[in-house]
């Protein structure tokens, strides 16, 4: 089976897919989000109905479904779209260079042959590290058009001084990230302390400079989705440039109803401000299955131009090796064992 035979690779068009106006990005073509002045009026009041909210993502996966080479083409979007991740406590040097090598090249050469890819640029949108492990990922790097993303702020708890916080973002840029993925403190959220919350986030991005800042809510944390709605204006109006579920590390990550309400607050920033802000769920996105229904909602909620990299990213480890492996089964018929994908 080959993509390009069915006018399906995502190279030019994902006709097959039925995303027409989908091309690849590998920069941001989008003027960036510059902030503004925090108007409470647009969100201090706003009530979120939880069992509409439920009803709406249930329907999301069961409502459209993706086959062969439909779903080879948005698999290829959905790789294109992850932020490798390894966020461990025994991260090296070596885990990390592996984990470059494999942003790089993140299909088997057969499998990338066989879907009509072979001389496409494919890589992930991202490799995210800790600081410490940035300049080792840059270097690893070097050549390619990969950013490497660094979390910071005191990730993932958020409850160090501001001054170190901002130090580590300044830190992991000077050491070569493109991307910070910073963590907000939930008690100005549970407590509506909106004035701190924007004021603490302002101070990061400015400390980011020219590094794009993607703004982590930690929604498992916030307790109800008017918090998760207030807290996604909050953090664009104070110049996030993508706003992200979750560290990966809560009791409850990205979920389908939390993503819903963050990606409606995206539009709602849109038609206030004109200002395209992107979207990353993060924390227990492993399957194929998890992939197309992210994809899905993207597409069903918000403009095609919000399925490139520039605007979407998925934080994951494992998904890969599952996308891997639905790719060779969609070209051979058969499922080869989870340790013929592995990452690293």
């Amino acid at each position: 089976m080959s993509i390009v035979e069915t006018n399906a690779t995502p190279v030019k068009e994902l006709q097959a897919a039925g995303t027409k106006e989908l091309v690849r990005l590998d920069s941001h073509e989008h003027e960036r989000n510059p902030g503004g002045a925090l108007k409470l009026e647009l969100f201090e009041n706003m009530s979120i109905n939880l069992s509409a909210v439920q009803r709406r993502a249930s329907t999301l996966a069961t409502r459209r479904t993706v086959k062969k080479q439909w779903q080879a083409a948005w698999l290829i979007r959905a790789i294109e779209c992850i932020d490798l991740t390894t966020l461990a406590g025994d991260d090296t040097p070596g885990r990390v260079k592996r984990l470059c090598a494999k942003a790089r090249r993140p299909l088997r050469d057969d499998i990338k042959s066989a879907l009509g890819l072979g001389d496409y640029d494919l890589h992930t949108g991202a490799v995210c590290v800790y600081p410490t492990m940035v300049a080792t990922a840059v270097k690893a790097l070097s050549g390619s058009n990969i950013p490497v993303a660094s979390v910071a702020t005191g990730f993932p708890a958020g409850l160090t001084p501001l001054p170190q916080r901002l130090a580590e973002i300044r830190f992991a840029v000077d050491e070569g990230a493109r991307e910070i993925d910073i963590v907000i403190s939930r008690a100005q959220v549970l407590t509506g302390n909106w004035q701190a919350m924007y004021d603490e986030i302002s101070q990061m991005r400015e400390a980011c400079g020219d590094a794009h800042m993607k703004t982590i809510l930690a929604t498992g944390d916030l307790k109800t989705l008017s918090n998760v709605y207030k807290a996604s204006m909050v953090a664009m109006m104070a110049g996030a440039d993508f706003i992200k579920t979750s560290t990966g590390m809560e009791g409850v990550n990205a979920t389908l109803p939390v993503s819903l309400v963050m990606v409606r607050a995206l539009r709602d920033y849109f038609e206030q401000t004109s200002y395209h802000v992107g979207f990353k769920p993060a924390g227990g996105l492993k399957t194929t299955k998890d992939a197309l229904s992210w994809l899905i909602l993207m597409k069903e909620e918000l403009a095609p131009e919000w399925l490139k990299p520039d605007l979407f990213r998925i934080g994951a480890s494992s998904l890969l090796g599952d996308i891997e492996r639905q790719l060779e089964h969609n070209i051979t018929g058969r499922y080869s064992a989870a340790h013929r994908h592995a990452l690293a």
